[in-house]
């Protein structure tokens, strides 16, 4: 064969080295073509490009010379590829090897710079392990995700971040671990030997709150009895998270490919049914995803307007690749309630959903004559971070209509108080109270000098120091604290109770220092949350949940003949029954002095009293109380604050929510490119078999004896029998 030869092309093939320092090959993908002197560098590329399906240009032709196997060398234009023909003279085959851009950057991979990477050298074998690139990028990761735990106080945005670094911790040390307590809020999670000491422990104040680790014993006693490949923690979800994007650019991902890549890049070995798991959980959610905005959430929001006017319902979807991005939702009924009924304050909520997409659920919620959450507005978005806040508030100001000062109440965290700074600079915020007190919770159960009946003091006194209408009330609680731990004060002073207390507040909130937003949504979603829900019904469900609440108090309002609330004339008549003991001093005008303990100031023409509490809270105080009752000039309602009255109630839920009878069933469009909506698969296997086995099943196909036709047996033949 002069001056021609066959050529071995491989793709995806990894060295190693012989004990005599000559390279070897090994896997890889392998085809064989015709070479010879008149073929140009070219032509020979196309015919690799074709029996490989992959674009040359990100790769680079190499080859062995006969007489020295231990050096690659290169060929990059015509002439060395006439050399290579030329070299390979005497010899019916050569090896050629195509090698991605990034492998070719590493020291023209000869023999030196494969000891330079060589993790373990084997001395009682014939062969020598080359680290691949692909083995350098798996040390990489096993270097880097062995690190994602660090230790106690190390803090984390959720506790979904949580566990999923937790699970790559794992992965990467070659251990597996069991959960003991795994909720919302608290994770607690120990080596999957009983024996072993290994054990970790994090908690948050609340679903919305950061996740800090409280305790961490990161020393295996088990000597590596768990410590296996990992596969058990390479679940479905995680494969599934792994795998989405690329899955994205190929829908023919092969199951056995993503077993292959998750072996090469992570060390997992995966069978097929763990990788085909992993494709088609990730595939739901990319439909899930990706059809719905398409197709389904344009329509759905228009339905929305349409259904039920003065409703606002916007969807942003992503420029590039036409991904969903967030979408906000607040219908009139709500937004109408607000304005006309609800006192001016909103609350700032972010809910995580209990679903694989993990979607988050921002909501501004305000409160009604009654106290109970009066919901006004809703996002769903992928992340919550001040960008996606700014513009939830954004089109939440650009909804209402009320030229009311509103006054803000979030969880403490940046990204709202920043985002209520940019959109409404000119309101109050202030901070949830409910979430102060969890937290300063956690920091007492860490202090093991206090004692129980300590502990229970300082949270006693910390509820009385919010609630305090004056400064030197205020400071009376921070004086017992301190006298009972000095670290707890300067802790509880820390915390900006500008932001939390009434004896400070620059803002009218009206004695609601907490909301229970969080409980009321993750009520309405528990059933929701944990199927493979969409947007859509999401979206649907707290729809039909704000439809009914908002019917049941209105029909409730219906039966009141009060002319106030009955949470309203409760706390007054605890008032009317501490101001039975008061002493009316003197009067002047409208002023009049009342002595409890002290003496304090009433005016009834501008509704204050020295005590601050008719101001603070919207209802007369015991001393106000004291003067109405011997004056009865006016009805007492006459001096609450109109919020708490049972028309201003009534305005609250005077609109309705109207369905959106399209959702859920089998609908026609005019655009072909709409379909009808997704319901979630039931859980269990069907109920009722396809048509088709069904059809197959009934009429099972059976051959006569006699005649030896099908669809019927000898006993029922009706051919007549010839002698």
């Amino acid at each position: 064969m002069d001056g021609k030869i066959v050529a071995i092309c491989q793709l995806g093939a990894q060295f190693c080295m012989n004990r005599d320092g000559t390279l070897a090959s090994t896997g890889g993908e392998a085809h064989a073509i015709d070479l010879d002197r008149d073929m140009k560098l070219d032509d020979f590329k196309v015919e690799m490009s074709s029996m490989f399906d992959c674009d040359l240009s990100e790769f680079v032709i190499k080859y062995l010379l006969p007489s020295d196997m231990k050096t690659l060398i290169t060929v990059s234009n015509d002439r060395e590829l006439q050399r290579m023909v030329d070299f390979s003279t005497g010899s019916s085959t050569t090896e050629v090897f195509l090698l991605n851009q990034e492998d070719n950057k590493r020291k023209d991979m000869d023999i030196s710079a494969l000891v330079a990477v060589t993790d373990t050298l084997i001395h009682d074998g014939s062969l020598i392990p080359f680290a691949s690139p692909q083995s350098v990028k798996k040390q990489k990761i096993s270097d880097d995700w062995g690190k994602l735990i660090t230790g106690v106080d190390q803090s984390f945005e959720s506790i979904k971040d949580f566990r999923d670094l937790l699970q790559k911790y794992a992965i990467a040390n070659k251990f597996t671990y069991k959960f003991l307590k795994n909720d919302g809020t608290r994770v607690t999670a120990v080596c999957s030997t009983g024996d072993c000491q290994w054990k970790i422990q994090a908690s948050a104040l609340s679903p919305t709150h950061n996740v800090l680790i409280n305790a961490f014993n990161d020393e295996h006693t088990c000597e590596g009895k768990s410590h296996t490949d990992g596969n058990r923690l390479a679940n479905h979800r995680w494969v599934a998270s792994i795998i989405k994007d690329k899955l994205r650019d190929s829908p023919h991902y092969k199951p056995r490919e993503i077993a292959s890549d998750l072996q090469r890049d992570y060390g997992l070995n995966l069978n097929y049914t763990q990788a085909w798991r992993g494709k088609s959980f990730a595939q739901r959610e990319l439909l899930n995803i990706d059809g719905e905005v398409c197709d389904e959430l344009p329509w759905f929001c228009e339905r929305i307007r349409k259904t039920n006017p003065g409703s606002v319902a916007t969807l942003v979807i992503s420029d590039d690749d036409s991904l969903f991005e967030r979408l906000f939702v607040s219908f009139y009924a709500s937004l109408h309630g607000f304005e006309h009924g609800c006192r001016p304050l909103l609350f700032l909520n972010g809910i995580s959903l209990k679903m694989s997409k993990q979607w988050k659920l921002l909501v501004a919620t305000s409160v009604d004559a009654q106290n109970d959450v009066f919901p006004v507005a809703f996002a769903l978005v992928l992340v919550e971070d001040e960008e996606n806040w700014i513009w939830f508030l954004g089109e939440l100001k650009l909804a209402l209509s009320t030229s009311r000062t509103i006054t803000f109440i979030s969880n403490r965290q940046a990204c709202q108080r920043e985002a209520v700074a940019k959109v409404f600079g000119d309101s109050s915020h202030g901070h949830c109270f409910s979430d102060l007190v969890e937290e300063f919770r956690l920091q007492l159960e860490s202090k093991d000098a206090l004692t129980d009946p300590m502990k229970e003091s300082l949270m006693y006194n910390l509820k009385q120091s919010a609630h305090a209408y004056k400064a030197d009330e205020f400071n009376e609680c921070i004086e017992t604290i301190n006298a009972i731990s000095k670290e707890a004060a300067e802790w509880v002073l820390n915390s900006q109770p500008e932001l939390w207390s009434n004896a400070s507040f620059k803002g009218l909130r009206l004695d609601t220092l907490s909301s229970h937003a969080s409980d009321l949504f993750h009520s309405w979603l528990g059933k929701v949350g944990r199927q493979e829900s969409s947007v859509i019904q999401i979206v649907d469900w707290i729809r039909c949940k704000l439809m009914e609440t908002i019917h049941t108090r209105r029909e409730s309002a219906n039966t009141w003949s009060e002319m106030l609330t009955s949470s309203a004339n409760n706390k007054l008549e605890q008032e009317s029954t501490k101001s039975c003991s008061l002493e009316l001093v003197s009067a002047t005008g409208h002023v009049y002095e009342v002595r409890d303990t002290e003496l304090n100031v009433v005016n009834l023409e501008t509704r204050e009293c020295t005590c601050r509490k008719w101001q603070v809270s919207g209802l007369p105080c015991m001393h106000a109380i004291s003067v109405i009752q011997r004056n009865q000039v006016l009805p007492l309602s006459d001096y609450c604050s109109e919020y708490f009255l049972t028309e201003f109630y009534r305005l609250t839920y005077s609109q309705c929510i109207n369905p959106i009878p399209d959702v859920g069933r089998p609908i026609s469009f005019d655009s072909p490119n709409k379909y009808p909506l997704r319901t979630p698969r039931l859980p269990g296997r069907p109920k009722q078999k396809p048509a088709e086995l069904e059809r197959m099943i009934s009429k099972r196909t059976v051959k006569c004896s006699k005649c030896k036709e099908y669809g019927h047996n000898k006993a029922t033949c009706k051919t007549e029998q010839h002698c």
